[in-house]
């Protein structure tokens, strides 16, 4: 018993009777946000440590009956690491996790184990960073007692599995080790294994008013800016640090990272926080008009300056001024800004007067200044006075932790724009979110959410398809139910033998055309891009073939 196959043979739905065993196991499917509810109550009622002892032990439980499992159905001639690997199979069947091997030493008659394993999409992981975002702790705490709970039913020994590294504490993959519980030699942890009477305990424990320890979880430490990953706070702390004085900040990062999210957090916890704070898009406005936006103008100035105007520089004297695509800005205007960056002086345009402002500069750019410079296109001394603390804000695939917060954030600002109330996302519309690399960063994220609001309906879920309607490819799974009620894998025929059918029921070439087109539309629920996905053509290819044999778009 060493493959997919013979553990999908294992596993049986009766639906007559509402039983699902796993060869003679009965076994639940639950909702794994249900679990995770439950999961979050734990910790909030109990505490940290003592709902985390119950969850591992409530894993190991579960460890011990696969375990069991295992030895039971081990085949004849098989190897000791075969049957083992049963385990890691059935943990991915059962929905938990995907195991990768790294290493493993087993020797049955010594007892001795020593096995290194990388877990991936492991439900615990998502379920903790979606209600806490990430922490200073590993956090698979199920998982963990599975793997200890089957590892020391097959070895007959106690071991111990530990998390090295988690993706709940911002580490790039969950990496576990496991070996004997002496080998380990912390009694501390081991406790975490053994039943605890705490019934007493919970009497003084005012249950629900202890908060989460610390170590559970690292707080977002403001109102405005959204995010809990290593990344995102590495960030925050030198903006922290900057608002203290009025230092000029370079925020630099991809286009929709939030620069000017971080500008306005900046001016508003700075000692300026009463005065203006101006934003200008310096990309956005015509070279020819940039000075006059900028510094002012007088009448007369050029033809269509009818009367005098201030500039940016002046209507933010005493606050901040946030120069947006400062690398876009032409080299006329750049020697100006050096002014007014070394001097505080500056002059309107038609002007001879020279005035004094008290501005902070805060720019932001998507642009490599350093190869602007040796394009001659960003004049060097105005990089170095622009660079004095530059903050590199990361994109939002490189801090995953943030994006559960964000949606959050954008659900609750647009379901109450729409007047619309919702469940939140599915765990497909979760899952394809996770895995999105997010070109548009922050802006797209927001972008999104705000269609899925207008699609969702209301009371209902965001799904996967109200997000990338393009993206959502059809379901791929290699295995279903057979009419015996046992997971299997798809029998798929061969195209000749479906040639061959058709062919005998005279179906002619347009028709077989027209019909597919009508049943790809269909299963697509009239979306034209799935449809055509499934089809192998373009979706302009689609329409004009539905045009051309005058098939309505369901």
């Amino acid at each position: 018993m060493n493959t997919v196959t013979d553990l999908q043979s294992l596993l049986k739905f009766n639906l007559p009777s509402g039983h699902i065993w796993l060869d003679e196991q009965r076994m639940l499917l639950m909702h794994a946000r249900a679990l995770g509810a439950l999961r979050k109550e734990l910790f909030e009622t109990l505490g940290l440590k003592r709902a985390r002892g119950l969850l591992i032990r409530l894993g190991f439980a579960s460890g011990i009956r696969d375990g069991q499992m295992a030895l039971k159905h081990r085949r004849p001639g098989s190897s000791v690491e075969e049957a083992f690997m049963l385990g890691p199979q059935l943990h991915t069947l059962e929905g938990m996790v995907k195991v990768e091997k790294l290493s493993l030493e087993i020797n049955l008659p010594t007892k001795h184990f020593y096995g290194e394993f990388v877990w991936k999409n492991s439900w615990e992981d998502e379920a903790h960073v979606a209600d806490y975002g990430q922490g200073d702790e590993p956090a698979c705490w199920t998982m963990i007692g599975y793997a200890s709970g089957y590892t020391s039913a097959f070895m007959g020994r106690l071991v111990l599995f530990r998390e090295m590294e988690c993706m709940s504490q911002g580490d790039s993959q969950c990496l576990i080790i496991g070996q004997s519980a002496e080998a380990w030699n912390d009694p501390d942890y081991e406790e975490y294994f053994k039943a605890q009477a705490f019934a007493e305990e919970l009497i003084e424990y005012h249950m629900g008013a202890e908060k989460l320890d610390t170590a559970l979880v690292r707080r977002r430490s403001n109102d405005d800016l959204v995010g809990v990953s290593p990344a995102f706070m590495n960030a925050f702390e030198l903006l922290q640090r900057a608002a203290q004085g009025s230092i000029t900040v370079l925020l630099l990062g991809e286009t929709g990272v939030g620069k000017e999210m971080f500008a306005r957090w900046l001016h508003d916890n700075s000692p300026r926080a009463k005065g203006p704070f101006l934003a200008v898009n310096c990309a956005a406005i015509p070279h020819e008009l940039i000075e006059a936006e900028l510094f002012g103008v007088e009448k007369g100035a050029y033809t269509g300056a009818h009367t005098p105007r201030a500039g940016r520089f002046e209507r933010a004297d005493h606050g901040t001024l946030f120069l947006d695509e400062v690398g876009d800005l032409p080299l006329s205007t750049q020697v100006k800004l050096l002014r007014v960056l070394q001097t505080g002086e500056f002059e309107r345009l038609g002007s001879e007067r020279v005035q004094k402002v008290n501005v902070r500069i805060v720019a932001a750019t998507n642009v490599e200044l350093q190869q602007a410079i040796r394009e001659n296109k960003f004049r060097i001394d105005l990089y170095y006075r622009l660079n004095t603390f530059p903050i590199k804000i990361p994109p939002l695939r490189e801090r995953q932790a943030d994006i559960s917060p964000l949606i959050n954030r954008f659900m609750t600002k647009y379901c109450a724009s729409y007047n619309k109330k919702l469940q939140g996302l599915t765990d497909k519309a979760m899952q394809e979110v996770m895995s999105y690399e997010w070109p548009g960063n922050i802006r797209e994220l927001e972008n999104l959410i705000e269609r899925a609001v207008v699609l969702a309906p209301d009371g209902g879920y965001v799904e996967a398809c109200h997000l990338f309607d393009d993206r959502i490819e059809p379901c791929k799974e290699k295995s279903q139910l057979n009419a015996q009620g046992e997971l299997a894998p798809v029998e798929t025929r061969p195209i000749d033998d479906l040639c061959n059918e058709i062919l005998t029921k005279n179906v002619g070439l347009d028709t077989l055309e027209r019909r597919l087109m009508q049943t790809a539309l269909k299963q697509a629920k009239g979306n034209l891009s799935q449809a055509a996905r499934v089809l192998g053509i373009t979706r302009p290819q689609l329409a004009y073939r539905l045009k051309k044999e005058g098939i309505p778009l369901e």
